[in-house]
């Protein structure tokens, strides 16, 4: 029996060597499959990674602004139509939308600086969490600026195109023909640049929450798209991927402020086109309970 006592010592060492080997092998496996996903997955920006929209008044209190306001309530006004004037309506801003379309090709034609203050304030009607209207518009005229966001741009959609978005995202914009040269940011007579606002200040300077921030600022980039629609102007979303920090510099915007969407806005040039795509029908995009 003593005899055994050296052979099970050199079996269970053996057997702990193999569980490690095996152990390493599938850690290291599970790192490449971890790493293929990340790289087929839509990359999103890293700016835009928060948690802000929720309860971080618990992890510092005391520089957080508690909410004391009292607001009047008033009667609403509204007015109501028959149903044939609803319907006759919806039909026609129905229509109205159904035109929109993203235009890449835009005039250096300016634009009445008016018309795009009407529009800021369509888009700041929108809802937002609490009424917190955690959004800000910065409208941007002046050349030099416009052509050195350009080139913030340009140099981070190139690496975006080249090695971050992943073969399947870069096949699947070729139909729209688009890559990572920009020139509507040059030629279009005012770019609009919508941040979200992380959290607010209070008159004492203490941070205000903001709640659901992103998908408030969501909502009011919708009705800036309608607003300019309405208002007979083109215009084409973009998402500058990881720009913002450099943007929010450039625009001297505070920490607090994330880039969300950029639109770069006019009037369609003579030679723009659009690609002929078609909108899914009424049944693949509506249910009905």
């Amino acid at each position: 029996m003593l005899l055994l006592t050296p052979v099970l010592v050199a079996l269970v060492c053996i057997l702990i060597v193999w569980i490690f080997k095996n152990t390493n092998r599938s850690i290291k496996k599970r790192k490449v499959e971890s790493q293929a996903r990340a790289e087929t997955r839509p990359w999103m920006d890293e700016d835009l990674r928060d948690s802000s929209d929720l309860y971080q008044v618990e992890e510092d209190g005391d520089e957080w602004q508690e909410s004391e306001e009292t607001i009047d309530h008033i009667p609403f006004a509204h007015t109501r139509y028959s149903e044939e004037e609803m319907a006759k309506r919806s039909q026609e801003f129905y229509e109205l939308l159904n035109q929109r379309r993203s235009v890449r090709f835009i005039s250096n034609e300016q634009i009445p600086m008016e018309v795009i203050d009407n529009i800021i304030k369509a888009a700041g009607t929108a809802p937002s969490g609490a009424h917190t209207e955690p959004w800000t518009f910065v409208v941007v005229k002046d050349p030099d600026v416009k052509h050195r966001i350009r080139e913030i741009i340009e140099e981070e959609e190139e690496i975006n195109y080249r090695r971050r978005m992943g073969v399947r995202w870069v096949t699947d914009l070729k139909k729209l023909r688009t890559n990572w040269i920009k020139e509507y940011l040059d030629t279009a007579p005012v770019l609009i640049l919508i941040f979200k606002q992380v959290h607010g200040f209070a008159a004492n300077g203490k941070k205000k929450v903001h709640y659901y921030s992103e998908i408030s600022v969501s909502i009011s980039c919708g009705l800036l798209l309608a607003a300019l629609q309405n208002a007979g102007l083109v215009t084409v979303t973009t998402s500058p991927l990881n720009c913002g920090p450099r943007l929010r510099v450039l625009l001297g915007r505070p920490t607090n402020e994330k880039l969300l969407l950029l639109l770069p806005v006019g009037y369609p040039s003579k030679e723009a086109t659009v690609p002929n795509l078609k909108r899914k029908p009424l049944d693949q995009i509506m249910v009905t309970v």
